[in-house]
């Protein structure tokens, strides 16, 4: 609980909605972003039926509190999660050779949860978010390019499996694809069996054919769900998104715009080190947090603002996030 209301404790969804709409901050809510409790077995049936239970319970409260048409991430990233997860244990469930079977799982949990946010609330909004990636050959042989063009596809097996494009025994509509979010970073382009390859590298393909790509294939309104890099670098880096985002914007790419990730500095999964990579750095003993002016100029510039008074004078989309990396 974090504070009371009234009399009444309010909860922490229930603070968030409101200081949401104080703020005029429209908020995209993750459902699952790579956990659940400890009490249920993934590979269960149940799992999607508390899953769903869970869903309208959170579309509940939202709807209580506001008035406004609501946007849900049902599950994040299921891609990577499947892999991380499924194929590497990586995270949680810490499995090896079962990430199709987990993308699998992951797909009807997004699904019911639709289902029930819906039952709930039928104007909702469905954002998936999922990486953009591209996988380049190791070599000219024809087998190579063959591996590096089946990787780079496996991609859009998410979207497929939702829309029903791909294993319509999951339960996939077309309606179920209703916005896409396309998850960026530097390092989203490798050299097959190898390393990343940086913008400068003779290979990369720029990022607003991949969004090109993704349009043709769907169809479907999207933007930029995630993007962001540390240090000295995230000026240049936003820039180059930012022009990118505009390049597809004049090709007729719908590309509604981009959620800087993260908006705050914060400790590093493996080893709680300061990442700075946000807008905002660590809270001081006072309780405010410093402003990386750079990258609030080049904000203000991309999004024709004049001045930076408040983390709401952004116009770039806000997700709830709990994501450390």
């Amino acid at each position: 609980m974090l504070g009371i209301d009234h009399g009444r404790p309010v909860d922490a969804a229930e603070l968030g909605l409101r200081v949401a709409h104080e703020t005029g901050t429209q908020v995209i809510w993750d459902v699952a972003h790579y956990g659940w409790p400890d009490d249920i077995d993934i590979w269960s049936p149940a799992f999607h039926e508390r899953f769903a239970d869970f869903a309208r319970a959170a579309a509940r409260v939202v709807r209580d509190e506001t008035d406004t048409v609501p946007f849900y991430v049902p599950v994040n990233e299921i891609s990577f999660w499947s892999w991380a997860g499924g194929d590497v244990a990586y995270m949680n469930p810490l499995a090896s050779e079962r990430g199709r079977e987990l993308k699998a799982v992951l797909v009807r949990a997004a699904i019911a949860a639709m289902n029930a946010i819906r039952e709930v609330e039928p104007r909702a909004r469905f954002v998936h978010a999922e990486p953009a990636i591209t996988i380049h050959p190791k070599s000219d042989r024809w087998e190579d390019r063959v591996a590096a063009r089946d990787y780079t596809n496996s991609q859009y097996e998410t979207w497929d499996y939702i829309s029903g494009r791909l294993r319509p025994e999951l339960g996939g509509k077309p309606e179920y694809l209703d916005i896409i979010g396309v998850n960026y970073y530097a390092h989203n382009q490798w050299i097959d069996g190898s390393t990343w390859i940086e913008v400068d590298h003779p290979r990369y393909r720029p990022v607003h054919h991949l969004l090109h790509d993704i349009h043709a294939r769907y169809g479907r309104p999207m933007f930029v769900a995630e993007t962001g890099i540390e240090g000295e670098e995230r000026l240049p880096w936003l820039r180059y998104m930012g022009g990118q985002l505009m390049q597809a914007r004049a090709d007729g790419v719908p590309v509604e715009g981009i959620c800087l990730y993260p908006i705050t500095d914060y400790p590093g999964w493996l080893d709680d080190r300061h990442c700075p990579a946000g807008l905002f750095g660590y809270v001081e003993p006072d309780g405010t947090r410093a402003v990386y002016q750079p990258l609030a100029d080049e904000i203000l510039h991309q999004s024709g603002f004049d001045q930076l008074s408040a983390p709401s004078a952004m116009t770039l989309p806000a997700r709830h996030r709990e994501r450390r990396i």
